[in-house]
């Protein structure tokens, strides 16, 4: 697989994402919203950049599962029950991001909602991959 990632010197500079990436595969592996769900089926992690990481990891371990690397990741959506929370939390998050996903970033956007499925989740990632 090769991504290309692409970002127009007319666009803003992109902090934490991509603004496009050109992907070129045989397979494309699409990736269910994962949230801080442990093995029971409950949501740990009180703080948003706790659950993060959790829902992040889980994210990757699907993406492994199906054979995929962290820089096969094409998009990803962040869905935040607050984004205010999301932004004053953005650098810790970035961080977080390039301790499990390195530095390759996909295409992505975050996107406010009321709730989650679980009601003690306060994000949730689901994105699709381009493996080779």
């Amino acid at each position: 697989m090769t991504t290309e990632r692409v970002n127009p010197p007319g666009l803003s500079p992109p902090a934490g994402f991509s603004h496009a990436v050109v992907a070129s595969g045989s397979r494309v592996v699409f990736l269910a919203g994962q949230t801080a769900l442990d093995g029971d089926g409950k949501v740990t992690g009180a703080t948003l950049p706790e659950q993060f990481e959790k829902a992040l990891a889980h994210l990757l371990t699907a993406l492994a599962a199906a054979g995929g690397t962290p820089s096969d990741l094409a998009r990803v959506t962040v869905y935040a029950t607050d984004v205010a929370a999301y932004r004053a939390h953005a650098p810790e998050l970035g961080r977080l991001w390039r301790k499990l996903a390195g530095r390759d970033y996909p295409a992505m956007a975050v996107v406010e909602v009321v709730r989650l499925w679980d009601e003690e989740a306060l994000v949730e990632l689901d994105g699709f991959a381009v493996l080779p």
